[in-house]
C-alpha cells in the first residue's frame, strides 16, 4: 500500500508505517502524478483535492488532517466512491489560545478593559463553540451567530446585523461556502464592514475569504478606529503586505498550530482510517505526545484576576511572536513571500495548549478558580 502524505503532517510513521509506504510531499506539489500509484491520499488545507487530481487514480481514501473541508470536493468524491474523513475540532483548541492571546493584545495596545467589551462569535461550530463556552465562562458578554444552527437548535443566537450592530469584539469561525443561501464567501463585505461599531476589533482566523480583504484595506485606511487581526488571507500563501501592515496582528495562517491540535489531526485520521479497513486502531496519541515544557503555575490567592488571566494564557501561547516572524517575512518578491510563508507554517516551533496546564491555587479565590476554569486548564 502507498500513502502519499503532506509533509507536514505530524507522527506520520507511528500511525500509518504499519500499513505500508509512506511518501512525503510538501502538500502544494501534490498533483495527479505523484498519486498514479498511491492507494491514500492524506493533507492539509493547502491541497486542493478534486476530480482532477483524482480521477484515474487508484486513490480509495482521502484524509485531511483539519477541521476545514472546503479543500475537498466532496460531491466529487462520493460520487467516485472514495472515502473520506476530516478532523473535527482536532486544532479548535489552539484556535481558542489565539484568539485569547490576540484580545490580551489589543486590550493592552489600547488600555481597554476585556470585561466591559461585547464579543461576537460568527459561527458557533467547534471553534466558535469552545470560545463561546471560554468567554462565557470568563463572565463576559457573548452574542452569537449561527444561522444554520439556529435553524436546528433551540438556542440563544442573533443575528449577524446585531452582532456588528451591538459588539465591540467579532471574532469569526465560520466555514467557507462559496454559494447557495448559506454563502460565506465575503460575508464582511466592503459594506458591512463600513457598518461596524466605532472602535470594533475584528478577529479573522477561519478562512480568508470570508472577509473581503481588498474592501478591509481600505476601511481600515479610511477608518482608524477600527481594529483587525487576520491569521487567514485571501490568496494565501500570497498576502496584501500592505494589508497586513493595517493590522495589529498578521500572521500566516497557524491560529490552530498547536502541536496537540496538529497530531490530534493525525490521530482522528488515523481512526477514521483503521474504520475504513475494519480494524481496531492500535496506537494511541496519549502515548505520543511528549510532556509540556510547563506542567503546572502556582498562584496566590490574592493574585490580581487580570493579571492572571493574562499569565496564563502568555505562558502557554502569545501570538506576538508568531506576528513578528511573519512581518519579517513580507520582504523580498513575491515569490519569496509565498514560500516564506510556507516555510513559516513547516518550520513552526513548538507550541501546548492550555488546558494541558495545572495551576495551583494557595489559598481561595473564587475569581481565579473561575477564571482557570473558564480557561479549561486544570486545577493542580
Amino acid at each position: 500500500m502507498l500513502i502519499v502524505a503532506d509533509e507536514n503532517i505530524p507522527l506520520l510513521d507511528a500511525f500509518f508505517e504499519g500499513f505500508g509506504e509512506v511518501r512525503r510531499v510538501p502538500g502544494r506539489a501534490i498533483d495527479r502524478a505523484t498519486l498514479e500509484q498511491a492507494d491514500v491520499l492524506l493533507v492539509r488545507s493547502v491541497t486542493n483535492v478534486n476530480r482532477q487530481l483524482l480521477e484515474g487514480t487508484p486513490v480509495r481514501f482521502v484524509g485531511t488532517c483539519t477541521i476545514g473541508t472546503d479543500h475537498l470536493d466532496l460531491d466529487y468524491l462520493q460520487k467516485a466512491a472514495i472515502r473520506w474523513s476530516s478532523a473535527p475540532g482536532c486544532n479548535a483548541r489552539g484556535v481558542v489560545d489565539y484568539v485569547l492571546g490576540s484580545l490580551l493584545t489589543l486590550a493592552e495596545i489600547e488600555g481597554a478593559d476585556l470585561n466591559q467589551r461585547t464579543y461576537g462569535v460568527v459561527g458557533a461550530g467547534e471553534v466558535g463553540g469552545r470560545l463561546v463556552k471560554v468567554l462565557k465562562g470568563l463572565g463576559w458578554n457573548v452574542l452569537v451567530c449561527d444561522p444554520p444552527r439556529q435553524l436546528a437548535e433551540d438556542a440563544d443566537y442573533v443575528s449577524l446585523e446585531q452582532i456588528v450592530e451591538q459588539c465591540d469584539v467579532i471574532s469569526v469561525h465560520t466555514p467557507l461556502k462559496k454559494s447557495g443561501d448559506d454563502s460565506t464567501w465575503h460575508l464582511f463585505d466592503r459594506q458591512r464592514l463600513n457598518q461596524l461599531k466605532p472602535g470594533t476589533w475584528l478577529i479573522n482566523a477561519s478562512r480568508g475569504a470570508v472577509v473581503d480583504n481588498a474592501a478591509l484595506k481600505e476601511v481600515l485606511l479610511e477608518r482608524e478606529d477600527l481594529q483587525a487581526v487576520l491569521d487567514v488571507w485571501e490568496g494565501e500563501p500570497e498576502v496584501d503586505a500592505a494589508l497586513a501592515d493595517l493590522c495589529v496582528l498578521a500572521t500566516p495562517h497557524i491560529a490552530g498550530y498547536s502541536l496537540d491540535g496538529k497530531q490530534r489531526g493525525t490521530a482522528q485520521i488515523y481512526q477514521a482510517f483503521c474504520e475504513h479497513l475494519g480494524q481496531a486502531p492500535s496506537v494511541q496519541l496519549s502515548e505520543l505526545l511528549p510532556p509540556p515544557w510547563l506542567a503546572e503555575v502556582s498562584l496566590d490567592a490574592n493574585t490580581d484576576p487580570a493579571w492572571a488571566l493574562a499569565m496564563l494564557c502568555r505562558s502557554v501561547y502569545d501570538p506576538r511572536r508568531d506576528d513578528a516572524d511573519f512581518r519579517r517575512s513580507l520582504v523580498g518578491s513575491v515569490d519569496e513571500q509565498r514560500q516564506a510563508f510556507d516555510l513559516l507554517r513547516k518550520h513552526y516551533p513548538l507550541r501546548r495548549e492550555i488546558d494541558g496546564l495545572k495551576v495551583r491555587i494557595n489559598g481561595e479565590s473564587k475569581d481565579l478558580s473561575r477564571i482557570v476554569a473558564a480557561l479549561g486548564a486544570q486545577h493542580a
